[in-house]
């Protein structure tokens, strides 16, 4: 048990109350109301304010009664077995409303009651009642979709309640009416040239999420209802952004002007590795551009040496490391930041963190190299920022691990982790044999990626260990061995399915 949860009892009690800062402005509150083998158990209250509560005026408050989308009305307790965000505002303790549970089995994070808090005031305000009425209402079976273009023709099948509609091979125009038959679409997936779509999303405010490929220089969707916007590739040189976007992600480059609520006060910004040079996150003009300088929320992954942009009013910051591991750069001028968290921070030393006389509040590290993890706790001895430090592994551990996509497994299993490494490593290094311009190749690959499989399914059934996350690495691990041999996709998918017992 890490630190942080052994010290939650002394933290937060029965009956503590704590304010919720809500992502477009404004507070909800939750109140601690059992605890569970060491965890607490939390809910969201029924209350929503412009200004931050005080412990009166919650007196009374029931707990929120969730039932957007497929959720049918009741309160949804969490345990959470770490300290609250920094953010939250600890108000007090108050008897418990007698509606409040005392009792509950979901496990999640602090973020889920706010999300809660949202997504229960986006259906109650944006949702029209036939709208609300066709999604619980969707059939379980298969129903007839006519969306038109050169995937129309006879109208095709879908599941009835499928959430996410993937349209980005649709050519042509749309007909836009089919999706009346997909009424539990909340999620597109979109490409090309705009035909429609961002009318069709005015329409549909139950559409929150829209993932656009190869978009026109020229988007504006703020007559959306879009809550999560992602841009995969090259981004727009002009986006206009709806006043209740909170996510935002790019993954190639950023535009050159951004139109969004307050300065993008409200938006949680991720930019990838392709759209940062050098380790620098950069637009087409080398500068954070206008329109997102008022972002509270970052999140950075790339390889190499990365440095945080000059976010003004940056509060929580999230880096993590792909590929190969370098420095952080850039934490020492920022005035609000309380929470930062670093995933596969190999390349991180103590000295490269925030001051602990700062604003910081709150440090994650998950993945590190355990020489630092003294001089981590140390340079945040006596300051009052909570410290979790997971996954720490020596530099000799490293040296032979450290470009293993499965090197983390050992956190979840020492033994059974170990040999997933090793199980990897050895096909990685016969792989890296082959001949590619070999017809046998692709034969012979077939084999070394079967053995690999074969090798997981043994540690699973030996340990247990291969969660879903997991499953998801030894794909992604699977899948890029298969590329390195020169094996389609296609056939390198079904070989994973049909062989894995995980």
């Amino acid at each position: 048990m890490s630190e942080a949860v052994a010290s939650l009892p002394d933290m937060l009690e029965l009956g503590d109350v704590l304010a919720m800062p809500l992502p477009l402005g404004g507070f909800g509150a939750c109140q601690v109301t059992g605890t569970r083998d060491g965890l607490l158990l939390v809910c969201a209250l029924d209350w929503h304010s412009e200004t931050l509560p005080a412990l009166g005026d919650l007196r009374g408050a029931g707990p929120l009664l969730v039932d957007h989308h497929s959720w049918t009305g009741g309160p949804q307790p969490t345990l959470v077995d770490d300290p609250p965000p920094a953010d939250f505002v600890p108000l007090g303790a108050l008897p418990l409303h007698p509606d409040l549970p005392r009792e509950g089995d979901s496990y999640a994070a602090w973020a889920n009651l706010v999300f809660q808090v949202v997504l229960q005031r986006h259906w109650d305000l944006r949702v029209g009642a036939a709208a609300k009425a066709a999604y619980k209402g969707a059939s379980a079976r298969q129903v007839e979709v006519d969306l038109g273009g050169d995937l129309g023709g006879p109208p095709t099948r879908r599941p009835g309640r499928l959430a996410r509609l993937d349209l980005r091979e649709h050519r042509g125009e749309v007909r836009w009416a089919g999706l009346d038959a997909l009424p539990q679409v909340t999620a597109l997936g979109w490409a090309g040239s705009e035909r429609g779509l961002v009318r069709a999303l005015a329409s549909r405010p139950i559409i929150t999420a829209l993932t656009w490929d190869d978009p026109p220089d020229e988007v504006d969707v703020s007559e959306t209802g879009l809550t999560g916007l992602v841009f995969p590739g090259r981004a727009p040189r002009r986006l206009v952004l709806p006043p209740e976007l909170t996510l935002l992600r790019f993954g190639a480059g950023l535009p050159e002007s951004v139109t969004a609520n307050a300065d993008g006060r409200w938006v949680a910004l991720a930019v990838t590795g392709s759209g940062m040079s050098d380790g620098r996150w950069t637009d087409a003009q080398g500068t954070v551009p206008d329109g997102l300088r008022g972002v509270r929320e970052l999140e950075l992954a790339g390889a190499g040496d990365l440095v945080v942009p000059a976010l003004g009013e940056l509060e929580r910051l999230r880096v993590r490391w792909t590929g190969a591991y370098g420095a952080l750069g850039g934490l020492g001028a920022f005035s609000r930041l309380h929470t930062v968290e670093l995933t596969d921070a190999y390349g991180v030393e103590a000295g490269m963190l925030p001051s602990p006389e700062g604003p910081l509040r709150r440090l994650d590290v998950d993945c590190l190299r355990s020489s630092q993890v003294r001089p981590i706790r140390r340079r945040y001895k006596g300051s009052g920022v909570v410290v979790r430090l997971s996954g720490a592994k020596s530099d000799k551990w490293l040296v032979v691990n450290i470009d293993n996509p499965l090197r983390n497994w050992v956190d979840e299993h020492k033994r059974g982790g170990a040999a997933a490494c090793r199980a990897y490593a050895t096909a990685d290094q016969t792989i890296a044999g082959l001949d590619a311009d070999d017809p046998a190749a692709v034969a012979d690959a077939r084999g070394i990626l079967r053995e690999f499989v074969q090798g997981l399914n043994a540690i699973e059934l030996r340990h247990g260990m291969i969660d879903t996350t997991l499953r998801e690495e030894a794909y992604e691990a699977f899948m890029g061995l298969a590329e390195r041999a020169g094996v389609p996709d296609a056939e390198a998918g079904s070989w994973f399915d049909e062989w894995r017992d995980f």
